[in-house]
């Protein structure tokens, strides 16, 4: 999910770059450096991000994996536990 982030992110922000250099009416070679400055550094922010967010995802699985296997392992020893009296 990080790659995919950085890429989508560095790429967008690359665009916006270009369009305000080319805007601004910038040289050509002054719109390239800004824009892979900026593409850099949003790709890096992009990663980071995506790296946030699949942790995120990744524990919020774990826990609700955990969870429902602790309330099907209470309830399988509830029933084995009741007495047969």
């Amino acid at each position: 999910m990080a790659r995919a982030y950085s890429g989508v992110l560095g790429a967008v922000a690359m665009c916006f770059a270009i369009l305000r250099g080319l805007v601004l009416g910038n040289l050509a070679d002054e719109i390239l450096v800004q824009a892979l400055v900026v593409f850099a550094a949003f790709s890096a922010l992009g990663f980071c991000i995506g790296w946030i967010a699949d942790q995120t995802v990744c524990d919020s699985v774990e826990n609700r994996f955990r969870s429902e296997m602790a309330r099907l392992t209470a309830a399988a020893d509830s029933t084995t536990e009741s007495p047969s009296e």
